[in-house]
């Protein structure tokens, strides 16, 4: 199975239609990668539906880089009780 790290790349590559290749963990979604308002709550449902989990969209919204994100999934996941 793919790690959180590669599945949250793999999400944000097919949301923003960018390159796996181009995503790097200190990438902001917005400055480096482009992420739009729009865009950035379609990762967070992609997210969600990728990993089984319900994320706060406040604190989810707030998450601004690849790596935080890896974080912060990976603690949701724990929180529900989702293996990862």
């Amino acid at each position: 199975m793919a790690t959180v790290d590669e599945r949250v790349v793999a999400v944000t590559a097919r949301v923003l239609k960018i390159e796996t290749s181009e995503i790097k963990p200190q990438d902001d979604f917005t400055a480096d990668l482009g992420a739009e308002s729009v865009q950035s709550i379609e990762l967070v449902a992609m997210f969600e539906e990728e990993f089984g989990i319900e994320m706060e969209e406040d604190a989810a919204l707030a998450v601004s880089t690849v790596g935080s994100a890896v974080e912060y999934i990976t603690e949701v996941c724990k929180e529900q009780g989702v293996e990862v």
